[in-house]
Order: structure tokens, then C-alpha cells, then sequence
């Protein structure tokens, strides 16, 4: 059998996480901690890094710290997770669901102004797959209307935008504040983790107090005061130096990783992109956006035909999967939705398929995959 993902390790996540525990301090905010958290505000510039125990908590985190209120509204794709929406949701927002555009599953741009009102409070842009979402539009928008801009890059580490005028950064860096998941499924993983990155200055100061149970234990380790106690809301968001030293591991292999999947991601697009005449096409990148092989992923031309080629790849040993179905048409919010057709959010949700892509995942395999999906 072919899996549709299989956790890559590098070799040295046990004995990081033997070290943290022979460290005596295992409870987090410690050394891999640190070290992860370093790593990615040098890396790719991003002002403040704080760990988290999965992606949908450092969406919470932004949530809060985004002050969203009941009956504020947030701007998210329908085609995502449901832990974009579920964030929000927790803090009493009106969710207003946005359809994709026509190129691939990121937000559609030239519709976003039309959904914004007076209580609008932020756009939740979801890069999938890694792709980046139009984000100068994006910004534009979010300066004309005062709005905040929290990025779902989930799926988007080593992924980057370039802006019109030529400027290159990273996605996750280009809003106000943004979530990313290590989950086992993605390109860097922790088993289960995440990060809330904050780029914006005035949120700084009260992201460490959420992410610390509401206290201000982080300024008192620091030796900035000399007591803490319970100063405002929060969770127990801080992962453990266990999950921070499996991560550590993994960042040390990013280059060694990233490369290995984007040769396996470009021979799928080299064997496939030609046969795209046989019921599906290829996935479009724009060119304003880089490529961080997380996933490939095809479109079919009908439900019918996605069915067929699913269960051909299942019944050849090879498990390739569909994704997201719209959120606007869930059993939890379809009798809250008021809004129109999504109509490209609800074409993906039918016809999208994701094809497996695993460090360890081999030439071979991708051409018999590729071999049995065009035959």
C-alpha cells in the first residue's frame, strides 16, 4: 500500500526529546522552545514567535487577541479546515464565508470588498497548499478599512509572496498575525503543534500573557518583575519541550526536506501536466507565489470522474484522498448561512483530489500512481 502521507523523521528526534527530559524541565518555554522559536523569527523574519500546541490554538490565540466580540464579523474562505471558522466562532463572530476563485482554492479577491460591512473586523486568508492568496490586494484592502489581516499558513512553511513592487516575504510574516500547524500531515512536523506568529508590535506583550494561562509568568522568567499573577484571559496553549524538541529536529532537516519534496512535486507535474486532456488538470501557482511542495493535487472535471479515480488508485493499493467539503454548507452552519452560491468553494469540495506526497515517497511510485490515474 501506498499511504497518502507518511511522518518523516530525521533521526534525532529521540534523542532531543531524551535530552529535554533529562533536562528536568519538560513543561515548555524551555530550551527547544527557544530554539524553534529563534529559528523561525531569523529565518524568515517574523517578529514574534510563540509555540503552540496545535494550529487551531494559535488561531484562538489570534481570536483573542484580536478582541473579536459577538456579532463581529471575519471574512474566512468556505473551502478550509474547520478550525479557520471554529476560532472565531468561540468568541462569538459572524462568520462571512468567501467562495475561491477559479485558478486554485485561495481566496477570491475581486469579491472580497463586496463582503465587507461596518462590522467587519478581520480577513482570514487560508494559503492552501502552500500557495499564497493575492495579498497585496489583501492589504489593500485591509489599510482602506481598518481591518486586521490574521493568515492562515497552516500549510504554508518555506512559502513566500512576492508583492507588486518586487518585494519578497514570507507568508506568514505579511499580516498582522498568523497560525501555522506541524501537524504529521504537513512538510515540518511535531505530531500534533503549531505557532502564532506576530508581526504587529502592539500584540506582542499580551500574546505572551494568553499563551501563559492568562498570567505574566513569561515577564517574571525573564527577571522583568518580580511576581506574576493572573493579569487577563487565556489557555494553556504552550506545547511541552517534548513537542518542541521533535520539531527541533525536523527544522535542523528543512532544507534536506524541502528539497526531497519539491523533486518528488515536479515529477508529478512533469508526468501529469501533459495528460491533463484526460478528465483533470494540473494545479496553477501564480506567479507571485512560490512552491513549497506540501501538496499535489488535481481537479477533476466532475464528481463522477474524481469517484472513479479514487477508487481505481484504492482498489491498486494507492490511498489518494479528497479535502475539504464547504464550510457554508456544513451540518453546523448551512442553516446560519445567508449568503449566495459559492460556487467555486463547492467545485473544489467535488472535485478536488490530493495525491500522495511523502519525503519517502518514490520515483517509482509516483509513476505508477501517475501511470494508473491517466490509463
Amino acid at each position: 500500500m501506498i499511504p497518502f502521507n507518511k511522518p518523516y523523521l530525521s533521526g534525532k528526534e529521540t534523542s532531543y526529546i531524551e535530552d529535554a527530559v533529562n533536562s528536568g524541565k519538560i513543561s515548555g518555554n524551555g530550551k527547544y522552545t527557544k530554539l524553534c522559536q529563534d529559528f523561525f523569527e531569523k529565518r524568515y523574519e517574523f517578529k514574534k514567535c510563540l509555540l503552540t500546541t496545535s494550529c487551531t490554538d494559535a488561531l484562538e490565540m489570534c481570536a483573542i487577541l484580536a478582541n473579536i466580540e459577538i456579532d463581529d464579523e471575519v471574512i474566512i474562505p468556505s473551502y478550509t479546515f474547520v478550525s479557520t471558522a471554529l476560532a472565531f466562532v468561540r468568541q462569538g463572530a459572524k462568520i462571512i464565508f468567501a467562495d475561491s476563485n477559479s485558478e486554485n482554492p485561495n481566496i477570491d479577491t475581486s469579491k472580497l470588498e463586496a463582503l465587507i460591512t461596518p462590522k467587519t473586523k478581520a480577513i482570514v486568508p487560508v494559503h492552501y497548499a502552500g500557495i499564497a492568496c493575492d495579498m497585496d490586494n489583501i492589504m489593500d484592502l485591509a489599510k482602506k478599512y481598518n481591518l486586521l489581516v490574521i493568515e492562515d499558513a497552516a500549510q504554508a512553511i518555506d512559502s513566500y509572496y512576492t508583492f507588486k513592487d518586487g518585494t519578497q516575504k514570507a507568508l506568514g510574516s505579511i499580516g498582522h498575525m498568523s497560525a501555522f500547524s506541524f501537524h504529521e500531515t504537513k512538510n515540518i512536523i511535531a505530531g500534533e503543534g503549531g505557532m502564532l506568529v506576530i508581526n504587529d508590535e502592539q500584540f506582542i506583550k499580551r500574546a505572551e500573557i494568553i499563551w501563559e494561562k492568562g498570567t505574566n509568568r513569561a515577564e517574571f522568567f525573564r527577571g522583568e518583575i518580580n511576581k506574576y499573577g493572573w493579569v487577563d484571559t487565556g489557555s494553556s496553549f504552550l506545547p511541552s519541550e517534548i513537542i518542541s524538541a521533535f520539531l527541533w529536529a525536523q527544522l535542523e532537516q528543512l532544507d534536506q526536506i524541502q528539497n526531497r519534496r519539491k523533486e518528488l512535486w515536479n515529477l508529478y507535474y512533469k508526468l501529469l501536466k501533459p495528460q491533463e486532456n484526460k478528465g483533470f488538470k494540473t494545479i496553477t501557482i501564480p506567479s507571485n507565489a512560490s512552491n513549497n511542495a506540501h501538496m499535489f493535487f488535481l481537479v477533476f472535471d466532475s464528481l463522477e470522474k474524481r469517484t472513479a479515480c479514487i477508487n481505481i488508485l484504492k482498489n491498486n493499493d494507492v490511498l489518494a484522498v479528497f479535502h475539504y467539503l464547504s464550510l457554508h454548507k456544513s451540518e453546523y452552519y448551512k442553516d446560519k448561512y445567508q449568503g449566495e452560491e459559492l460556487v467555486w468553494s463547492d467545485y473544489y469540495t467535488d472535485r478536488l483530489v490530493r495525491l500522495p506526497l511523502f519525503y519517502e515517497l518514490t520515483e517509482k511510485e509516483i509513476e505508477k500512481i501517475v501511470s494508473l490515474i491517466t490509463a
